[in-house]
């Protein structure tokens, strides 16, 4: 897995989705904004990468201000149309522990960002859009 470390991670979050020029190109012709956050499952997980998406893992607590913070900019996030592609799946902190343990997430507020079956960045507690 490649953390990168050279950019503000609320940056490097939007590059690794972003990526290269061919998804600018296409996010510039949607329409469509991405589909609602979905509960975790491994099937869906290993269809989204099969199928090329680029997925976002969201860590969260009921309890948690910092996921409260983080989930209303992630929603305007995802209604931008160069995001139509993205599937984000969630995970809770308190009820999926197996899966926090398969993602090295150690607290909530997690989001971590895979692009097919690679994991191209992290972020822990970010609340800046």
């Amino acid at each position: 897995m490649m953390i990168l470390t050279t950019v503000r991670p609320s940056r490097r979050f939007a590059l690794a989705l972003l990526g290269g020029g061919a998804f600018l190109a296409a996010a510039g012709r949607a329409l469509a904004a991405a589909p609602e956050p979905q509960p975790f499952s491994e099937e869906a997980f290993v269809a989204a990468q099969k199928a090329g998406k680029p997925i976002l893992i969201d860590t969260y607590a009921t309890w948690c201000e910092v996921c409260a913070r983080q989930a209303p900019i992630l929603g305007k996030l995802r209604a931008e149309p160069k995001f139509k592609d993205l599937v984000t799946f969630t995970v809770d902190f308190d009820t999926r522990k197996d899966v926090m343990r398969r993602f090295n997430a150690r607290v909530q507020s997690t989001l971590i960002a895979f692009r097919g079956s690679k994991a191209v960045c992290r972020s822990v507690g970010e609340t800046q859009p």
